[in-house]
């Protein structure tokens, strides 16, 4: 009897794609966190965008985006500098895709005043979707909407900038930002000698006429293909901040060249440079001297993207995981099924959804900010605690998820080995771990008063949790002891861990009583799944994390 070809591979007990369905409606905390910090009137919208990128097609452009890698064009084919980066057709779609639900500008209005509402709320559900499914266009898109802080410092420039800004539309051509139909922007702060200490860069700016010529380096220069860059050079008064376009007003390509690509662990469908300036055409931001505070701006609103995007990829790390463990059978059960198991993906779960609590309410701040000083305060003091505790979180949470897979998590042909490499980005960008935690002390020594409501407010709202008022007592404690950077990474975490358990408290009582339980009470073991949550605490939480 002849044997059928190949009939030894039958492929059997696997888990499908997880993709086709709903990002949004399908994750009922990222919901019930939006409704509760004002977006619940945006459910329809963000369930279309939910819908859209979770598709199959999405998926498969984030695969060819990250495959297909930029390539740097310095020349053209005549000899001219151009300094072009080339991108697959993918990452354009992707950009397109974002850029039409306004992820890269939708919390401003078109004269650059910001949106009100829950703007903040809605686009970040956005962006904690699109994060879940290819997160490396992300870093123009996120630089394009943090762009628009620092340009509020010179009005003249973000009157004329804005109109294309503003647009809901992605114009990938190589051309001057005015004649296009929208346009992004990167940043260009970090040198070789000075990393994180931009009051020792070294690159000049000469002024020249009406604007300033920029000589000198860039050792980091994040999205190279934007229309133009937000940089720091010093000036005779000191460090400036610089509007510098990828043209000069005549047209020329202005003087930006490109020395390479970086080449990265993760983000590869996203470019970033080395760079030098050679005489390049640049406006004043701001005024000179002040050129921290005025990128600073900027740079507390990509914090919080990175905050957002860490959190996505927990997310879809636990969804992938919850699909493939319902799906999958060992030892005569559902994978889900096995006690251990279920131990683990339901101590995940927890930890997603304090984790998208938290950031949610950190994006109700950044509405709230501008006609509410407690609401700025809470930005200001959290906003590195957050980032601090949630980007850190993701590398870990994604390892374990990849376990959860076994072999098929491991390999490449899977989004979560992807994932895995993307995550520890979102911690070294915009302010390494300690930058994060000196930032938390320096805003207990600049606004103490303001510092101090904020934790007496979260004190107020984890009333009743297990360990809530030790922990306050031991994050007051450690911010007054006299060396307390010394210890400063142990009391941002506890504070970030106290307003997650605050934010939940908001959206699930009854989770944030086994958040606080788990994370406040108790030290958290080290591996997921080492706490001892109730059957029925399991199952609920495992139900709540995907229907």
């Amino acid at each position: 009897m002849t044997q059928a070809p190949f009939a030894t591979h039958d492929v059997l007990n696997q888990s499908p794609p997880f993709e086709n369905v709903d990002l949004f409606t399908t994750d009922a905390p990222l919901a019930a966190a939006v409704a509760a910090n004002g977006g619940a009137s945006a459910s329809a919208e963000l369930s279309d965008f939910g819908k859209h990128w979770g598709s199959a097609v999405m998926a498969e452009r984030g695969r060819v985006a990250n495959e297909n890698t930029p390539k740097l064009r310095t020349f053209d084919a005549r000899g001219n500098r151009r300094d072009e980066v080339e991108f697959h057709p993918a990452y354009h779609e992707l950009m397109a895709h974002s850029a039409h639900a306004g992820v890269h500008n939708s919390t401003w209005t078109t004269d650059g005043k910001p949106a009100g509402g829950a703007a903040e709320v809605v686009r970040a559900a956005k962006f904690y979707i699109a994060s879940q499914v290819e997160t490396g266009h992300l870093c123009p898109i996120t630089m394009t909407r943090a762009s628009v802080a620092a340009l509020a410092s010179q009005p003249d420039i973000l009157a004329k900038t804005m109109p294309v800004i503003g647009t809901r539309a992605y114009d990938p051509s190589f051309a001057p930002w005015w004649t296009k139909r929208g346009m992004t922007l990167g940043m260009g702060m970090t040198e070789k000698q000075g990393g994180t200490d931009v009051r020792a860069n070294m690159t000049r700016a000469e002024r020249d006429g009406d604007g300033y010529r920029i000589t000198g380096h860039k050792w980091f220069m994040s999205a190279p293909m934007c229309d133009a860059f937000l940089v720091l050079g010093q000036t005779n008064g000191g460090l400036g901040c610089f509007f510098m376009p990828r043209f000069a007003p005549d047209g020329t390509v202005n003087a930006i060249h490109f020395q390479r690509l970086k080449d990265k662990l993760g983000n590869r469908s996203n470019a970033s440079s080395e760079v030098e300036f050679h005489g390049a055409y640049a406006e004043l931001i701001g005024e000179e001297g002040k050129g921290i505070r005025t990128i600073i701006q900027m740079v507390q609103l990509t914090r919080q993207d990175c905050a957002i995007a860490s959190v996505g990829l927990m997310r879809s790390g636990l969804a992938h995981a919850l699909n493939h463990a319902r799906h999958r059978s060992v030892f005569q059960k559902h994978l889900a099924d096995q006690p251990l198991m279920q131990a683990v993906l339901s101590d995940m779960a927890l930890h997603v959804e304090a984790s998208i609590a938290l950031v949610m309410r950190l994006c109700r701040a950044f509405d709230r900010a501008p006609s509410d000083a407690g609401e700025a305060a809470y930005m200001r003091l959290l906003t590195p605690a957050i980032k601090y505790w949630t980007c850190k979180s993701a590398p870990g949470f994604l390892y374990e998820a990849m376990e959860c897979l076994g072999g098929n998590g491991y390999v490449e042909e899977g989004i979560l080995a992807r994932h895995y490499r993307e995550s520890p980005v979102n911690a070294i960008w915009e302010g390494s771990g300690n930058v994060m935690c000196l930032d938390v002390l320096r805003a207990l020594g600049r606004e103490a008063d303001a510092a101090l409501a904020v934790l007496r407010a979260l004190a107020d709202e984890t009333r009743g949790l297990p360990g809530a008022v030790e922990a306050v007592a031991s994050i007051g404690q450690a911010f007054r002891r006299p060396d307390s950077e010394r210890i400063a990474r142990l009391a941002v975490e506890k504070l970030a861990l106290l307003a997650a358990a605050a934010a939940l408290n908001q959206v699930s009582p009854d989770n944030a009583k086994l958040f606080a339980a788990t994370r406040l009470a108790e030290r958290h073991a080290g591996m997921y799944g080492a706490v001892d949550l109730s059957d029925a605490d399991q199952r609920a939480l495992l139900a709540r994390a995907l229907p």
